[in-house]
């Protein structure tokens, strides 16, 4: 879709500065009801099919599909050993991508390091800058928050509530669900609300004798609840159903667009209502006030490409650019009104950062699949989903809150979950013979919202635009390192009690940042000493400002994020264009 002409001396009804899950729902809902949006990416718009080829062979790709030799991606070993930033030590390496970047299928789509440093306390933070962001290579999968999440103080006493409850946001998950379509089944759990789910793909052999043997220990194994269209979206041209084709476990996403991403979910048809324009490479540095009335008058940006500077103008403005990103845009936004940065009165901005702690899990074979027939696995959105079973009903002893695990079995284009090392026919042989016989997971833990971590701006470094680097301050504490060597014990535990056999336990914790699920540095909450943000993800200090990304979550919770926040922003964008309308804002 050609990006129409713009003219940045109007004033718009609105400017959402960012175009991933957020911005993009931003987008939809503003524009549904008439307001006249700007929508702002720091990035380019990148010919995602062209990019993620997902029925490309390895062998068809000039370096199997990895990067190629002038380009670098980080590793565990280097994000522990080295400080932030990153680049140095990396000089032959022509490109530094973050792990994730370790695909050819991805390179374009995330940040090349050197050219976006952070500081401060080692942390692995992916980023892409591109129409769409991250969604066009997210993980897929899709959960709802409920009560124990949303009320997990009153349930343990740590932290603070969230302003709502399940019931407040309930409705606009179906929303999210009708429109961009969920796979999944319903299980009837308090704590893992159902979806209005599409028809969800099938367990394999390994991952149903799973699924029975942790029946009798009275935990759930569900299908993988992939943010996917199986059955197709009437309403939507953009999208196709998935066909259980493609590569979809290889870090890359569809494209066919049959899972979800914001161009083609949001984006595309919010543009064909005539009502939103669209300016990609607009690196935003400040959101600007008026310094009568202390309002947010619109935002400055650079051109990513000629690095000119442009100033635009909006009755509203709301910040969707990624947790981490809208927070180092309030903390740069500083005037003699917002000294400690915009919205920042409380001194809780870059605070109360939270995310999901990954890294330990399991690898089990299933001796009766061995040498069994091949299977098409390739092409499933993910395998299943072990839902949290702890500090429900029954207080453990050495942590708080719960943890889910994430895992898979059967054949893939690479045979994974083996260590046997060697070389010739015999070597292939074992191979093959063990491809489909694999199963394993890894746990997703809650990290809890201490006001101890926090992220602020370095007073040195600066990115290539010349905008000052966000400077970390966060690790992991106490309750974290118990909670994951329970991950540990109990997931070697239900694998063994499946009748599998253990080839691979990791007790390791990775990095900092690794889940991509930053979240919680400008909370909402109803006192505005201790928030930021009122439960629309509205400003206590500036009322026509909007942050409506992950930074709003007072907690983590161990479901990943990304459907709660395009259900919140899209609650909140129906708040905004009711105040819009009555003259409020």
């Amino acid at each position: 879709m050609a990006e129409p002409q713009l003219d940045l001396s109007k004033t718009y009804d609105a400017i959402v500065v960012g175009s991933g899950a957020a911005g993009g729902m931003a987008a939809h809902v503003l524009t549904s009801h008439g307001m006249q949006v700007l929508l702002l990416e720091a990035g380019k718009k990148l010919p995602i099919e062209q990019e993620l080829r997902s029925m490309e062979w390895p062998y068809d790709n000039a370096h199997r599909g990895y990067l190629p030799p002038e380009s670098h991606s980080l590793t565990f070993n280097e994000y522990t050993i080295r400080n932030p930033p990153y680049g140095a030590g990396f000089e032959k390496a022509k490109h530094l991508r973050s792990y994730v970047g370790s695909s050819d299928y991805v390179k374009n789509i995330v940040v090349d390091e050197r050219e976006h440093p952070f500081t401060g306390t080692n942390y692995a933070w992916v980023r892409a800058r591109c129409l769409g962001g991250k969604t066009n290579i997210w993980g897929r999968l899709a959960l709802r928050l409920s009560d124990y999440d949303f009320k997990a103080k009153s349930r343990d006493g740590f932290g603070e509530d969230w302003p709502i409850s399940y019931g407040d946001i309930a409705p606009y998950y179906d929303k999210v669900d009708l429109y961009l379509g969920i796979m999944g089944v319903k299980e009837n759990l308090p704590h893992l609300p159902d979806g209005i789910f599409q028809r969800p793909q099938k367990l394999n052999c390994a991952e149903v004798t799973l699924k029975q043997s942790l029946q009798k220990m009275g935990r759930v194994l569900t299908q993988y609840r992939a943010g996917v269209t199986s059955e197709g979206l009437k309403h939507n041209k953009y999208r196709s159903r998935c066909y259980g084709r493609g590569a979809c476990q290889r870090k890359g996403g569809c494209d066919i667009h049959a899972a979800f991403d914001s161009p083609t979910g949001l984006i595309y048809p919010a543009m064909d209502t005539g009502s939103l324009a669209l300016r990609t490479n607009a690196v935003v540095r400040e959101v600007t006030v008026d310094p009568e009335t202390g309002k947010a008058s619109g935002v400055q940006f650079i051109d990513s490409q000629t690095m000119k500077d442009y100033a635009v103008h909006a009755k509203v403005v709301v910040l969707a650019a990624s947790t981490l990103e809208s927070t180092r845009l309030l903390l740069l936004s500083k005037s003699r009104l917002y000294p400690k940065g915009l919205a920042n009165s409380s001194g809780h901005v870059g605070h109360n950062f939270c995310e999901h702690l990954m890294g330990p899990g399991v690898t089990g074979r299933a001796k009766d699949l061995v040498a069994k027939p091949s299977t098409l696995d390739d092409g499933r959105p993910g395998g299943f989903y072990l839902t949290r079973f702890r500090n429900l009903s029954e207080k453990h002893p050495k942590f708080i809150r719960g943890y889910g695990f994430e895992g898979g079995s059967g054949c893939g284009m690479f045979p994974h979950g083996t260590d046997v090392h060697g070389f010739g026919a015999s070597f292939k042989e074992e191979v093959r013979k063990n491809q489909a016989a694999y199963i394993s997971m890894g746990a997703f833990g809650e990290v809890l919202a201490r006001y101890e971590n926090y992220v602020d701006i370095d007073p040195v470094v600066k990115d290539k635009w010349g905008i000052p680097a966000l400077r970390f301050h966060y690790k992991f504490g106490d309750n974290e390192h118990r909670m994951a060597e329970d991950m540990k014990e109990t997931s070697q535990e239900m694998v063994e009690a499946a009748g599998f056999e253990i080839v691979r336990v990791s007790s390791r914790v990775l990095t900092e940042g690794w889940s991509i699920h930053e979240l919680g540095t400008a909370r909402m909450g109803t006192d505005p000493k201790t928030s930021v943000l009122n439960q629309f993800q509205q400003s206590h200090d500036v009322k026509n400002l909007f942050v409506v990304d992950g930074s709003a979550f007072v907690s983590a919770s161990c479901q990943n994020p990304t459907w709660t926040i395009m259900s919140l922003c899209w609650r909140s964008c129906d708040y905004l264009a009711d105040e819009f309308r009555r003259g409020n804002l």
